[in-house]
C-alpha cells in the first residue's frame, strides 16, 4: 500500500471516527516528517500547520548517529481535546477536495525546521 493510500486513509478514518486524533497525527506527522525530516509532505502542509499551531512538539529533534543533521521522533503526547473541532473541519475540506484552506501563518516551530532544511539543502 502506497503512503498516499495510507493517508488517504487515516483521513476518511478520521473522519468516519474509526481513528482517534493521536492515531491521525501520527500518521500525518510520520509521512510528512519521513526520512529524517526529508520526506515529500507538500500535501500534508494545511494539516500539519494545524496539528502544529493546536498539538507543539508533536515531534522531537535528536541528534543522529548515522551521519551529520538530526532525527525526527513523533512525540507519544494526547492530541488537545479543544482542537479536534478545528482538525476535523480541516480534514474534511480536504476530503471534499475543496481546494482552498485558509492557511494561517505557520507556527514558530514550522519556520525553524524550514530553516533548518534550507541550511542542509545549499
Amino acid at each position: 500500500m502506497s503512503s498516499v493510500t495510507s493517508v488517504r486513509d487515516a483521513l476518511e478514518g478520521y473522519a468516519g471516527g474509526r481513528l482517534s486524533a493521536e492515531q491521525l497525527v501520527g500518521v500525518l506527522a510520520a509521512e510528512y516528517y519521513r526520512d529524517g525530516g526529508r520526506g515529500k509532505g507538500d500535501g500534508l502542509n494545511v494539516l500539519m500547520e494545524v496539528i502544529e499551531r493546536a498539538h507543539p512538539g508533536i515531534v522531537e529533534l535528536s541528534a543522529s548517529a548515522n551521519g551529520p543533521g538530526f532525527e525526527v521522533r513523533l512525540a507519544a503526547r494526547p492530541f488537545p481535546r479543544k482542537h479536534e473541532g478545528e482538525l476535523r473541519q480541516t480534514v474534511q475540506a480536504i476530503l471534499a477536495g475543496s481546494g482552498h484552506v485558509d492557511q494561517p501563518r505557520p507556527g514558530f516551530f514550522v519556520r525553524v525546521l524550514r530553516a533548518v532544511r534550507n541550511i542542509f539543502r545549499s
